[in-house]
């Protein structure tokens, strides 16, 4: 009976959770290989950077209007 405990007590602890870190955003995964060296990286950068000019410019048009 007590090796069916300790059997027990190993096979509860063996499947305890283990906490995952956060999944990234599309934007975090772009940014990075924005930063590296990959092929067409420049290109991702150069895309980011767009967007980021392009949602301060909304959001400069969007104070304006109200």
């Amino acid at each position: 009976m007590r090796l069916a405990w300790i059997f027990l007590v190993a096979a509860a602890a063996g499947c305890a959770s283990k906490a995952k870190p956060p999944a990234k955003t599309e934007r975090e995964r772009d940014s990075i290989v924005a930063q590296s060296r990959l092929p067409g990286a420049k290109g991702v950068g150069a895309a980011l950077r767009v967007s980021d000019s392009a949602a301060a410019r909304r959001a400069r048009l969007d104070s304006v209007a109200q």
